[in-house]
């Protein structure tokens, strides 16, 4: 059984389709099919269902997948480690991070761009489910996320900052010289949040609920920009971590203040759990721990 072959069959679970598989692996469908086919053979079980198209793959197949996925990530491990010369990793490192994190993500990758030359990054934004299925798959090296969850029990952890949240508005000169409003202060006004779905509205609607109060935002989005834009354009009014201040337009645009009881959430890498980690990824934790952005995320609020 070839490497090629295994390659063949990680594509063909990522497409759900032959011909897109195929074209991503650049060879014929029928040769990728016939790759599939040999390794059905040779292993003596079924590992594709087949019908007039793809239609997923058997148990046994799902098993041989998933072994599949651990011998291309340890090839491309010893492919790093061959290859990397004096501290000096070579290849790209694929990160998945939360929204509400993406604007802490330059100071993760410009620690390694500094330090690694040789190093670049894919940065893909995704919810927190997805981040863990992608790094078990091998689909990702590194998470960014919250560290409260319980299925991070199969994963290492390395734990970057804790996030406050704050309000912030355009204009919030009904609370000049405070150092903090309440959360019932915050439910009377016009808010645009982040939706439902996603692990941070969560929280705040918790917060909420703590505080015996129901809020009805105006707008609603899953998208930081767009929140952005409807707080400094619309005068709304929004409740975010506090590391999103880190974004210059933000700190000159809009003003921030904590809200009180505080409600804060642990932020984090998340990776498998391998031994021995490969060369890239062990490289980029060793820089990416040390950072210390626990004091420059509480400097944006002066504490």
């Amino acid at each position: 059984m070839l490497i090629r072959q295994l390659g063949y069959l990680v594509a063909l679970a990522r497409e759900r389709h032959f011909g897109r598989a195929a074209e991503a692996c650049r060879v014929s469908q029928p040769a990728l099919s016939g790759a599939i086919r040999s390794m059905e053979k040779e292993l003596g079980v079924t590992i594709v269902q087949r019908g007039r198209r793809f239609e997923g793959f058997t148990a046994d197949g799902e098993r041989v997948l998933a072994w599949a996925r651990r011998a291309l990530a340890d090839c491309e491990g010893l492919q790093q480690e061959a290859r990397t010369t004096r501290g000096d990793p070579e290849g790209s490192l694929r990160i998945g991070a939360i929204p509400t994190t993406l604007p802490v993500i330059p100071l993760l990758t410009d620690g390694c761009l500094q330090r690694f030359p040789r190093m670049s990054h894919q940065v893909y934004t995704l919810n927190a489910p997805e981040i863990l299925r992608k790094i078990a798959d091998f689909e990702l090296d590194i998470g960014v996320s919250y560290l409260n969850d319980e299925r991070l029990k199969d994963f290492e952890t390395v734990p970057l900052f804790r996030e406050r949240y704050v309000l912030v508005g355009r204009d919030l000169a009904p609370f000049e010289g405070r150092d903090s409003v309440a959360w019932s202060e915050v439910a009377k006004l016009p808010l645009c949040m982040l939706t439902g779905n996603m692990q941070s509205r969560r929280g705040i609607d918790a917060a909420f609920d703590s505080a015996g109060l129901h809020v009805l935002p105006r707008v609603e989005t899953d998208s930081m920009m767009t929140l952005y834009a409807h707080v400094r354009c619309a005068g709304l009014y929004g409740v975010l971590p506090h590391s999103v201040l880190c974004l210059i337009e933000m700190r000159q645009e809009l003003t921030a203040i904590p809200i009180t009881p505080e409600l804060h959430r642990e932020i984090g890498l998340i990776v498998l759990r391998r031994e021995p980690q490969p060369a890239l990824l062990a490289s980029a934790l060793g820089v990416l721990s040390a950072l210390g952005l626990q004091a420059r995320m509480d400097a944006l609020l002066g504490c």
